[in-house]
């Protein structure tokens, strides 16, 4: 359709959606807001409200094939991220959650269907198994803001990710169910031995690629260049056989060999899992924003005050209810089962199984089917809107968030080092060190300074340290090529801003000199380890110094012309690393993180009889 007919073209729409999606995850990122309100917003403006952009029109017929695609995507992804090393520690939890919870969940979905809408038992019955889908696409960037601490966010991951290709199981039973009672179509036993064989052999397909993926992999079949377009091929042709064989079975087959790869311990694994995190996130962008735009206003005018008394019931009964007796007498403690019953979001999966189930419904003659799409976008609004804006700060009222202040995670347990932490605790910003030999840790654990023995690179450390209570990586060992190597290594997982490096040893020089993507920021304002050793052996101390109206950074830096500062803390808990040539800012209330020589003895009389002591200094380790 062309421009001047009032339209956009399938391009343009493509650009515009991949845009406001992006847009409203940066602009959220900004203001700190749940993204997916943002782009539910964005969505809704673009499309309903102002009529630019109408999916239907724009896309036709492929639609559906477009969001379907990317919705296997965005499941394999998930898989890709459901390490088993990860399920250990909430094995049981997540077991419950799925082998009790999708039941029962469906079961308890399907009666507040019928006695909350107002549906019949068998539109009940089949968008009640899509409900069983708790959404991956809605509960990553939910995670990713509210910073929840690991058992948690593993709970709420791995049900969204493994109940998501299981919900939409459920609404094809159901709708076989269904089928078989109005159109006298087939035998109960051959409806049941079609849907149990396509689902076996939908996780037999998925294993069965994914491990062949491995074995290829490993093997040096694929060179590295042509690793990320095999699995799109091969992800996308299961995904469609799948789908061929028995309809939706296709997300539990990607959902399946995204857990193969992801426990393959293939080398090329992490490219392989950021490539996939980017698409994800203009997957998400694109298609919750075109999900948003197709919605009619119109349909919406069917629905009754029952629908609000449905969505009520859902959030405050229904999803609560299932998560107390699914983890009855596990070893889920109160507070986390508290939060996953008051974090059940849906997403994009819902909205588009429940669309295509609903007209199916209307077809076999099922006339309130036509209930169902409007019924699911009015659930994912309000769940969005309500656990967008609540899973923070419930998390914060449990004690399941990671720490306010955003801690320091120091690479390196030198002398000096623990000095240093020290001092950082004292401003009361968390901080933990790590170290691959024990006795350099010693002093740091007298101090009662949070300490961790082992390599930061290991997987052991992914389930120890809780990376959510740290914002900043610095390392700081003597060893610069494994400074180099963590800082590289981790700078994906904390963003490259956040991760910092001591200066190596002769790195002006053009042979030492490394390209910008592998090791960190400066730290210590470009000083080596040998000079911060050589320093804090001759004495030099580690301080904090509090600026004030009347002690400013000037007055400081007055007094201490030769000190380097580590690092400054603010008023607002923002924290900030100055390299060599970087413009240094104070202000009233600012914190100072700083290595020292001690002052004359006249001038340490001075600092305590004049009236600058506002902005006093406390003595470091």
């Amino acid at each position: 359709m062309a421009v001047a007919d009032g339209a956009i073209t399938p391009v343009m729409a493509i650009a515009l959606a991949g845009s406001m999606g992006v847009g409203a995850q940066w602009l959220a990122w900004r203001l700190k807001l749940p993204a997916i309100v943002l782009m539910l917003m964005a969505g809704v403006l673009i499309g309903p409200v102002f009529g630019i952009f109408r999916p239907n029109e724009v896309f036709g017929d492929l639609t559906q094939p477009i969001i379907s695609i990317a919705v296997a995507i965005i499941l394999f992804e998930g898989g890709l991220t459901l390490s088993l090393h990860t399920l250990r520690e909430v094995q049981q939890g997540v077991m419950r959650l799925v082998v009790i919870g999708a039941p029962l969940g469906w079961l308890l979905s399907t009666l507040a269907l019928h006695y909350a809408a107002g549906l019949s038992w068998e539109s009940s019955a089949v968008f009640g198994g899509i409900m069983v889908v708790t959404g991956p696409t809605v509960i990553a960037p939910l995670l990713r803001q509210a910073r929840l601490s690991r058992r948690p966010s593993a709970l709420l991951q791995w049900e969204a990710i493994l109940n998501d290709p299981i919900g939409a199981m459920a609404a094809v039973l159901a709708f076989e169910v269904v089928a078989l009672l109005n159109l006298d179509v087939d035998t109960t036993s051959e409806a049941i031995f079609h849907v149990g064989g396509g689902v076996l052999v939908s996780i037999l397909a998925g294993c069965a690629a994914g491990l062949f993926l491995s074995w290829a992999f490993r093997r040096g079949k694929v060179p590295e260049y042509m690793k990320v377009p095999f699995i799109v091929v091969f992800l996308l042709g299961v995904f469609a056989l799948c789908n061929a064989l028995l309809h939706e079975s296709g997300l539990l087959a990607v959902t399946a060999m995204g857990v193969i790869l992801a426990n393959a311990n293939l080398p090329s694994y992490d490219e392989m899992r950021r490539f996939k995190e980017h698409a994800t996130i203009l997957l998400v962008s694109g298609v919750f924003i075109i999900l948003a735009a197709s919605l009619d206003f119109s349909s919406l005018e069917q629905l009754t005050w029952r629908a609000a008394i449905f969505v009520a019931v859902v959030i405050l009964i229904v999803r609560p209810l299932t998560v107390y007796l699914s983890l009855v007498k596990s070893d889920v403690s109160w507070r986390e089962r508290t939060l996953v019953a008051l974090t059940g979001p849906r997403g994009v999966v819902l909205v588009a199984v429940a669309g295509l189930f609903g007209d199916r419904l209307v077809q076999i003659g099922i006339e309130d089917g036509a209930l169902i799409a409007p019924l699911a976008f009015a659930l994912v609004a309000a769940t969005v809107v309500v656990h967008g804006f609540s899973l923070a700060p419930l998390a914060r009222l449990l004690g399941l968030r990671g720490a306010e202040q955003p801690g320091i995670l120091l690479v390196g347990g030198s002398p000096w080092s623990t000095a240093f932490a020290e001092a950082v605790k004292r401003t009361e910003v968390p901080v933990l060190i790590s170290d691959r030999n024990r006795s350099h840790l010693r002093k740091a654990r007298s101090l009662g300074i949070e300490t961790f023995f082992g390599d930061v690179l290991s997987e052991t450390a992914e389930q120890k340290i809780e990376n959510a209570h740290y914002a900043r990586l610095v390392a700081v060992s003597d060893n610069d090529a494994y400074n180099t190597l963590v800082a590289t290594d981790l700078g994906p997982e904390y963003g490259r801003d956040n991760v910092f490096q001591l200066q190596r040893e002769n790195a002006e020089a053009t042979r030492n000199s490394l390209p910008a993507s592998l090791g960190g920021r400066v730290f210590a304002q470009g000083k080596t380890y040998e000079e911060l050793e050589t320093n804090f052996r001759a004495g030099w101390e580690f301080r904090v110094t509090k600026l004030s109206e009347e002690f400013t950074y000037l007055d400081w830096r007055g007094q201490r012309p030769d000190a380097i500062i580590m690092m400054i803390v603010y008023p607002d808990g923002t924290l900030r690393f100055p390299g060599p040539d970087t413009d240094v800012a104070g202000g009233k209330g600012a914190q100072i993180v700083h290595m020292s020589q001690k002052l004359p003895e006249d001038k340490k009389t001075h600092e305590k009889l004049s009236p600058l002591a506002a902005g006093r200094e406390e003595q470091g380790a």
